[in-house]
């Protein structure tokens, strides 16, 4: 059994996974083409398909017309090392889209993606409540998150 998620793109599906790919370690196209048969998006060979990997994990994607657009409902989370890292993906993937609260932008495709320091998971969790509380509370003011912001709030 394998388990794939799917992506649907109105347009530019290649130049996303393009960018995808090439921003993201273990990542790349495996395969492109297109939809051999009539379909309600259009006559055969309008519906581009690809399959490719973000990171190792499998994903295949359509381009063609559709009726329902990316939201928030599902997005692609990247835990980043460094603050670096956080800043090089964020300015990347934001660029021509939206930026929002708590780590989360929408890509110029209008797909979500959530930008996190591995760091904010390991303080979340952290058996001091008072210490986990103070930055979830910081991380909540956040647009990108910085993790010296979140580290200074752990401190109190």
């Amino acid at each position: 059994m394998k388990v794939t998620q799917n992506l649907w793109f109105d347009k530019d599906m290649d130049a996303a996974i393009s960018l995808y790919t090439s921003l993201i370690p273990n990542s790349a196209l495996e395969w492109t083409g297109a939809l051999p048969a009539e379909s309600p998006s259009g006559p055969a060979g309008s519906v581009k398909i690809a399959t490719f990997t973000i990171d190792g994990q499998r994903y295949q994607a359509f381009e063609a017309h559709r009726s329902d657009a990316f939201n928030h409902t599902f997005s692609i989370m990247i835990e980043c090392e460094t603050q670096a890292e956080v800043d090089r993906l964020w300015e990347t993937l934001g660029e021509g889209g939206k930026f929002e609260q708590c780590g989360w932008l929408k890509d110029r495709w209008g797909l979500s993606w959530q930008i996190t320091p591995k760091r904010l998971g390991e303080l979340v969790r952290d058996p001091d409540r008072a210490k986990a509380r103070r930055v979830a509370e910081a991380m909540l003011t956040m647009v990108k998150l910085d993790i010296a912001g979140l580290e200074a709030a752990a401190k109190g």
